[in-house]
């Protein structure tokens, strides 16, 4: 039961800062709170509301004052989650209801390494939310370099997945981007430095996101996006900016079911001889004979085994010295 001076409105997260949500409706932004502890079902994340999420809130006037507070979440089409960084046991929601994710690599200022990369794109699987790898900083690699980086591009194309070359702040292959995005809601993730910002800024020079130089001491990028913040975009599309990601954990996955999403072991699952095989040292597995017979990339399999075992993100794996 509402008094005279409330309402419900439904609307948009587009900025979330872990006490504050900027709520769009229709065209007008609301500063919203949420009420009490608000938890969702099923869900412990340090982040009970996200962006993208559709949210019912309630408007008060009390005095001069307009009071907005979020009281229910509507159902989600999905979510991106990850380990929360300080406390290991529970998660953060990156972003909800998404169309699809662009995940900038770089090969190098920072680097990009191939166990990032598999855990992002499992736990994208895990939650139905596709994803499109952005090679980045093409304009400054060297030969040598090249060769590496159409590796990968051959090395995850073959797996089904789409992958673009493209430079940012040169704006190659921009255009490709943006015919992607058209009428989608898209998230751009990446470590800090892979050009998230610079590739905003090139899409829709208007925004002027915040860019920042690579520290050369440790090569990896200045965080210049604090929270996810949504943005309408003039071509008829939204982005999610995140901020810069460091490691990324998996969630709530049993070790046997990550298999299922690597999409290549899926393929050839069926073929071991155990309908249990975790494809570590079962005899006449598929996997393992996939390895030997090139259908199954070793960096690949690397990034299972250490998700399977628990085994740090941060073991560094040269997939170029086979």
């Amino acid at each position: 039961m509402y008094g005279k001076n409330e309402q419900l409105v439904q609307g948009t997260v587009y900025k979330s800062t872990g006490s504050w949500y900027t709520v769009k409706s229709e065209d007008t932004f609301y500063e919203c709170r949420i009420k009490g502890k608000f938890r969702i079902k099923g869900i412990k994340s340090t982040n009970p509301v996200a962006v993208g999420d559709e949210v019912v809130f309630n408007l008060q006037e009390i005095g001069d004052e307009t009071v907005a507070t979020i009281i229910e979440i509507k159902e989600r089409k999905n979510y991106i989650i990850r380990k929360s960084v300080n406390l290991s046991k529970q998660t953060h929601i990156i972003a909800a209801n998404l169309d699809q994710v662009f995940l900038l690599v770089t090969l190098n200022n920072p680097p990009t390494f191939t166990s990032f990369i598999d855990r992002f794109l499992v736990t994208a699987e895990a939650y139905d939310i596709p994803v499109v790898l952005l090679f980045n900083k093409m304009d400054g690699y060297d030969e040598d370099e090249m060769v590496e980086v159409e590796y990968l591009v051959q090395l995850y194309r073959e797996i089904g997945y789409h992958c673009l070359e493209i430079a940012a702040k040169e704006g190659t292959n921009v255009d490709q981007v943006k015919e992607l995005m058209l009428d989608k809601t898209s998230m751009f993730a990446g470590h800090s430095g892979v050009g998230k910002s610079t590739l905003v800024n090139a899409l829709e020079p208007g925004l002027r996101l915040k860019t920042a130089e690579i520290s050369e001491q440790h090569l990896q990028g200045q965080h210049t996006t604090t929270f996810a913040e949504m943005y309408d975009l003039s071509f008829g599309a939204r982005i999610i900016d995140t901020p810069g990601i460091k490691g990324f954990g998996i969630v709530d996955m049993e070790e046997d079911e990550i298999g299922d999403y690597f999409p290549e072991f899926f393929r050839l699952k069926s073929q071991c001889k155990f309908n249990n095989c975790l494809h570590l040292d079962e005899p006449k597995c598929a996997i393992k004979n996939g390895l030997e017979n090139d259908e199954v990339s070793w960096s690949r399999y690397r990034s299972y085994v250490q998700m399977i075992t628990g085994e740090d993100e941060n073991y560094r794996v040269d997939i170029y010295k086979e």
